[in-house]
């Protein structure tokens, strides 16, 4: 069956709704107000369908125009990954890589897989977004990234264990919490400060992916910012072990020795945005990432989850 309808109506469509009238969408797409209310009525023509209804000067989607857009605006997505994948295919190696990282994957782990990617990779250039909880999951979703590392998979992508880290409650040696001199329970937190990293999420940020059960609460921008808040006492936070190997080495952070759930697991996936169309950089970043987990969870005596014997 050959479609009624070409992807430059679809488009027409999609903008007028996006750009919010005829006029508006005309100027998006570089033509005549008039060319792209004949392509819209001639989408509607084809189809026997009422796209759109009047109101006053407005036009305003009907039903089945709502339906009609959602479906159109997917097609148009799809389409244009199609072309990224044939283009990528093309150049063969991708001019750029991008990805999206938990801030809680290791830095110097990070760094240490890109210094060894730019060995055999450097003409590709890196961009690194340092994501937060859903900025993570709208970097995969509006397709972004062509790689990230996320604390899970989103719906609709399929990802691979990377790493489990152990997460603890830490202060400052001299902080009150410390200062106790018993075990520490969720009561005890609930009444100091807790520090947390925003969420880079735009649509729908969320409020933690952790215990966030302290009132007094100081929400910033970064993870160097937060480790440093935490370090001259102003709060207590929890951190991954990696992510604050320096300063639990040098005595600066201390685990709180909390009564129960003193350590929390926190599994970290890797994930290809789009498999079928992953280039020979973005393979070649997967595979460097896993080595170089490998090599480090060994060096460390920790477990790598791709060296664990299958699950029957």
């Amino acid at each position: 069956m050959q479609p009624k309808i070409s992807l430059e109506q679809w488009r027409a469509l999609v903008t007028v709704v996006e750009a919010g009238g005829y006029a508006q969408a005309a100027e998006a797409l570089h033509k005549t107000q008039s060319s792209v209310s004949y392509l819209v009525g001639k989408l509607e023509f084809l189809l026997d369908l009422k796209v759109f209804e009047i109101e006053g000067r407005k036009a305003r989607l009907t039903a089945n125009g709502q339906l009609l857009y959602r479906r159109a605006k997917a097609l148009l997505e799809e389409s244009e990954r199609i072309e990224s994948a044939a283009a990528t295919l093309a150049a063969g190696w991708e001019p750029e890589l991008r990805l999206a990282v938990e801030i809680i994957f290791p830095t110097w782990m990070l760094l240490n897989t890109f210094a060894r990617f730019a060995e055999q990779a450097p003409g590709t250039r890196l961009q690194l977004h340092e994501t937060v909880l859903g900025g993570t999951d709208e970097a995969l979703l509006q397709h972004r990234v062509h790689l990230a590392i996320n604390s899970h998979v989103p719906p609709g992508f399929s990802g691979e264990t990377l790493l489990t880290m152990k997460a603890m409650a830490v202060a400052s040696a001299d902080h009150p919490l410390h200062r106790l001199g018993r075990q520490i329970n969720y009561d005890d937190l609930r009444q100091h400060r807790q520090i947390v990293v925003r969420d880079t999420a735009r649509q729908t940020p969320r409020e933690s992916g952790g215990w966030m059960g302290s009132e007094q609460r100081w929400t910033v921008s970064n993870k160097a910012t937060a480790i440093t808040a935490v370090t001259m006492g102003l709060g207590f936070a929890w951190y991954p072990e990696e992510m604050i190997r320096g300063e639990l080495q040098s005595g600066a952070l201390k685990p709180l020795p909390m009564r129960d759930g003193a350590d929390r697991q926190v599994p970290l996936y890797l994930i290809v945005t789009d498999g079928d169309a992953a280039g020979p950089a973005t393979c070649l970043m997967a595979d460097i990432l896993r080595e170089e987990v490998r090599v480090q969870c060994r060096a460390h005596g920790h477990v790598y989850p791709g060296d664990a014997a299958p699950q029957t």
